[in-house]
C-alpha cells in the first residue's frame, strides 16, 4: 500500500470532512463498547455472555435460538458458541432442549435468572445510547464521499 500522496489534480474520494464522520462514529462506538464491557462486568456476565442472551431474546419471530444462529449473530465459531453456552448454562442463564419439531435441533432459551439480567444490561445499554442521541449521526450514505461544495 502507497503512502504516497495522490497526484497533482486527482481529489481523494474521501473528504476530510468524511474521514471526521468515520472517526467520531469509531470513537462513539468504541466508547459504546467499553461502557458495555465495564457493565456487563460489574454484573458477573462477559460482554459475550450478554451478548449471548440478547441474540437469543432478540432472535426474529421466536423466543429461542440455535448455536449456529448464535454463532452467526455473534460472528464466531460454531464449537465457541457452544462453549459459550455451557459456559452461560452452567451460570443459570440458559438453558438447552431437543426442538419439539425437529429432534436433531437444539433450542437454546433464555432461564428465569437469565432474564432478569438481560433485562437489567438492555436497560443500562439503551440509556447509554440514548445518552448519545443529540451527538451521535451516522452520515447520509448517499452523500458520503461527496463533498457539499
Amino acid at each position: 500500500m502507497s503512502t504516497r500522496p495522490p497526484k497533482k489534480g486527482l481529489r481523494p474520494s474521501i473528504s476530510k470532512k468524511d474521514f471526521e464522520a468515520l472517526a467520531d462514529f469509531r470513537y462513539r462506538m468504541r466508547r459504546f463498547l467499553r461502557f458495555s464491557e465495564e457493565i456487563t462486568r460489574r454484573h458477573g456476565v462477559t460482554p459475550l455472555q450478554y451478548l449471548l442472551m440478547l441474540n437469543i431474546k432478540g432472535f426474529p419471530g421466536r423466543d429461542w435460538a440455535t448455536a449456529g444462529e448464535l454463532a452467526e449473530r455473534l460472528q464466531a465459531k460454531h464449537h465457541g458458541v457452544v462453549a459459550l453456552i455451557t459456559r452461560c448454562e452452567k451460570l443459570g442463564l440458559v438453558g438447552r432442549s431437543a426442538s419439539s419439531t425437529d429432534k436433531r435441533q437444539v433450542e437454546v432459551r433464555l432461564l428465569k435468572n437469565g432474564e432478569a439480567l438481560l433485562l437489567k444490561l438492555a436497560d443500562l445499554h439503551r440509556a447509554e445510547l440514548l445518552s448519545f442521541k443529540e451527538v451521535f449521526t451516522v452520515p447520509d450514505v448517499k452523500s458520503f464521499g461527496r463533498d457539499e461544495d
